[in-house]
């Protein structure tokens, strides 16, 4: 294939991965938002490898059939619950391929770059690895948090910020002696040391961060492994990889904006620590009152006496995978003439749109799932709130203790509906670790114990 050729299916599947963003911005166009990217993934891979640069074709048919593989397999076998660290992992393997790259470039002999073009060169490789390295740890953290295998509280070094601060520092430093030493060609130590550096920084990072901030981190790393990738592109000379680069790198740091501003913080808060990292007093993940639980009997009663219904899901609904017992419910409630309706938070789960993914594996309808913004004025009308497995999303203090950690985020503001049904499997507080006074609250009830089986057994009973 012609070079001009390669640069026209460069472009094409450019604006294929443009299109592919703007239908992933809404559910009702997500379906199609995959299908374009996948289109342009396809034209990507192949004008790359019909190319002329490209000659080990055994090689690369080899690397092809492996990533295809995995990647296959990993589709197939991965449940919906498992997508936020699913996606960190990607994350990860993002930036490892960027510090590869990058070493790569670094090690070859044949390059014939000199002068301005040669240095420019060397801080395409520097700064690459440096985002790789921070990206592939941070993101192998995130992901040992998510899937449980590491604690989810923050970790704070004494000392943190000044240590980040000599981070910074010493890889500025480091920077301008690979530099120097680059034009010897003897800038490995400056480089290795570097990579060590970022690395530590990743797992520092990351491990500060904990409570309520995971969809943050999420969404920030999805922005760190597309600067990585752009970062690649630069090393490569590859105007694809550049600009898709740019996209995921901008789109992930808009993404972590609006998370961001979902829960009242600041980015740089968000990296100083998260949510529940102050010692704070045992008040905090405490609640006073006397909690009022509820059968399922009782429960179905309630159901059948309402009208308006809002079901909030929250990432307990996704530990039970009771997403789709939750639509047999909505269906069964809207054939009685009910109106039933999805509130969901922008940062539900542990990843953005976390719970939207999982309703849409259940097949429930666009049309009656809202974003928390649509439907917060709603609840007075509301007959019954139906909280299932959410926590910090849903708690008054919030909106209502000026004291409280997670003071001035909006929340889904359930309590004011005529009655509140939460369930959940015990009173433990959420991953803020901040009580909820929800709990207590005189009109609401309490379902106790796994999401899933209460709602098999609701359903039972509305059925009956």
């Amino acid at each position: 294939m012609t070079q001009g050729l390669v640069h026209m299916a460069y472009v094409a599947a450019s604006i294929l991965f443009i299109l592919s963003l703007g239908g992933l911005s809404n559910q009702d166009t997500a379906r199609k938002g995959n299908y374009y990217g996948m289109a342009g993934m396809a034209i990507a891979i192949i004008a790359t490898v019909l190319s002329s640069q490209v000659n080990a074709y055994v090689v690369l048919i080899i690397a092809l059939l492996i990533g295809g593989f995995i990647g296959v397999k990993a589709a197939l076998k991965v449940e919906m619950t498992q997508m936020p660290e699913l996606v960190a992992l990607m994350h990860s393997l993002v930036g490892l391929a960027a510090m590869l790259v990058g070493y790569a470039n670094f090690m070859d002999e044949s390059s014939t770059l000199t002068g301005v073009e040669k240095t420019i060169h060397e801080v395409e490789i520097y700064v690459g690895i440096l985002i790789g390295a921070v990206t592939f740890s941070g993101s192998v953290i995130a992901f040992g948090k998510l899937c449980g295998k590491i604690s989810g509280k923050p970790v704070l070094l004494p000392g943190r910020h000044v240590l980040n601060l000599g981070i910074l520092i010493s890889c500025i430093w480091l920077g301008d002696q690979f530099l120097v030493a680059a034009e010897t060609g003897n800038g490995t130590w400056p480089l290795i040391l570097m990579t060590l550096i970022a690395l530590a920084f990743g797992v520092h990072m990351v491990m500060a961060i904990g409570g309520a901030d995971m969809p943050v981190v999420v969404s920030m790393l999805n922005s760190y492994s597309g600067w990585a990738a752009a970062a690649t592109g630069f090393m490569l000379s590859n105007d694809l990889l550049i600009v898709t680069g740019a996209l995921v790198g901008s789109s992930g740091a808009i993404l972590s904006y609006i998370m961001c501003r979902a829960m009242n913080r600041h980015f740089l808060s968000v990296i100083a620590g998260g949510f529940g990292s102050s010692s704070g007093s045992s008040s905090s993940t405490e609640v006073e009152g006397e909690v009022q639980p509820i059968e399922i009997e009782e429960t179905a009663q309630l159901l059948r006496d309402s009208k308006d219904i809002m079901i909030i899901p929250g990432y307990g609904m996704a530990v039970a995978q009771a997403q789709h017992t939750v639509y047999e419910i909505t269906k069964f409630l809207k054939s009685k003439g009910k109106t039933v309706r999805f509130g969901i938070h922008p940062v539900a789960g542990r990843m953005p749109g976390h719970m939207n993914v999982l309703l849409a594996e259940a097949k429930v309808p666009y049309d009656i799932v809202f974003e928390m913004d649509e439907i917060n004025e709603d609840f007075p009308d509301v007959d019954i709130a139906i909280v299932i497995g959410a926590n910090d999303i849903v708690n008054p203090s919030a909106a209502e203790d000026p004291n409280s950690p997670i003071a001035g985020m909006p929340v889904l503001e359930c309590w004011k509906a005529q009655t509140t049904l939460v369930l959940k499997r015990s009173m433990a507080s959420g991953y803020a670790g901040v009580g909820n006074p929800l709990f207590v609250h005189e009109n609401t009830r309490m379902l106790f114990g796994d999401a899933n089986d209460s709602l098999q057994s609701l359903i039972r009973a509305l059925q009956s």
